[in-house]
């Protein structure tokens, strides 16, 4: 095995040995997604929304808001923790570099998110009735483009933070107005034209039409790729340019 695949084991390990962060970072998306299917409301054709169910329109937020939990509760603490522990310092003296942990790291995040998204789908579909994506391989990128993009601010804050007690705060407050954006607790064809308009130029605003969009089986918007694209770029460069690895 190589040295990046050997990392990414060791730290799946140490990952599933914080019960508390798997739980919000894995767990709480689907656990959220069933706890919403269960309410007789969410099962019932909107006239309003063309015959579609509340349920319907949640779950591409729900699987938004997995990425950003995993990104914003786990991947940044984790790093900050790393930091602040010395493990980064000590790593500069092996001959595994220190970006060999970051990619480690992002690998886990990525396979470990995707399975939380094909749990949420399974759900959705086995207990709920809801039908799969229509365009598959829209949806395939524009998950993806959720993902860099959550993970570049996950590294940004995890860049930022001195701790990982300050990662964990300044993650929840960039989580709750992220996913207030992304529609859960005012979906988005609720939304005022100003809110609309500022939720599409936020990654999971941008994610969620993306994923809606794909699920009816149409190509997302560009504008809605570019904005996701444009937080990957932007997020992920200050994220290098101020990390630091002591």
């Amino acid at each position: 095995m190589s040295a990046l695949s050997r990392l990414t084991v060791t730290e799946t390990r140490l990952f599933l040995r914080e019960p508390i962060v798997v739980f919000f970072a894995v767990a709480f998306a689907p656990i959220l997604l069933i706890v919403l299917g269960l309410i007789p409301s969410m099962r019932e054709p909107v006239p309003e929304l063309g015959g579609l169910r509340m349920i319907d329109i949640y779950l591409p937020i729900v699987v938004s808001m997995g990425i950003a939990l995993f990104s914003l509760s786990g991947l940044s603490q984790l790093f900050a923790s790393y930091r602040e522990k010395g493990v980064l310092r000590r790593l500069r003296t092996t001959p595994v570099r220190p970006v060999v942990l970051i990619g480690a790291q992002l690998l886990m995040a990525t396979i470990m998110s995707v399975l939380t998204m094909l749990v949420i789908l399974a759900i959705g579909r086995l207990a709920f009735d809801v039908r799969l994506p229509g365009q598959l391989t829209a949806y395939l990128i524009a998950y993806l483009l959720v993902a860099l993009a959550m993970f570049a601010i996950g590294l940004l804050v995890a860049a930022l933070a001195p701790s990982s007690k300050s990662a964990s705060a300044i993650g929840s407050l960039v989580f709750f107005p992220l996913i207030f954006f992304a529609g859960l607790w005012l979906p988005r064809d609720a939304m005022s034209g100003t809110l609309r308009t500022i939720s599409d130029l936020t990654p999971l605003g941008a994610g969620v039409q993306s994923l809606q969009d794909a699920t009816a089986g149409q190509w997302p918007q560009p504008l809605h790729l570019a904005v996701l694209l444009a937080w990957t770029v932007v997020a992920g460069g200050l994220a290098a340019r101020y990390f630091r690895w002591e």
